[in-house]
């Protein structure tokens, strides 16, 4: 769940700007001209991944960023960036050796 909340662009700039400090709803709508009840479907995307935290302060929704699962998605990417790795060494090896 974690990477298809990330597949958005529009939420990964929400996630970006929850780097700075917590948002109200309103605000992560701001820059995409977009509705409060578009940037809210954003935002519950983002909670259900377990990627934000959000809670009220009145009126307003406000969010802020989770990052354990940032930490986990990135754990599990560094994991599959040492097989390509080795996997692309392997490659360039067998390359030089069919050049000589």
């Amino acid at each position: 769940m974690t990477f298809a909340a990330l597949a958005d662009p529009t939420r990964r700039a929400m996630l970006a700007s929850l780097m700075a400090g917590e948002r109200s709803v309103g605000e992560l709508a701001a820059p995409f001209a977009m509705s409060f009840a578009g940037a809210a479907k954003h935002v519950g995307v983002l909670e259900r991944a377990g990627l934000v935290e959000r809670r009220k302060a009145g009126r307003q929704q406000l969010c802020r960023l989770k990052a354990d699962r940032l930490r986990e998605a990135d754990a599990w990417l560094r994991q599959w960036e040492r097989v390509w790795a080795a996997s692309l060494d392997r490659l360039e090896t067998l390359l030089a050796d069919d050049k000589a």
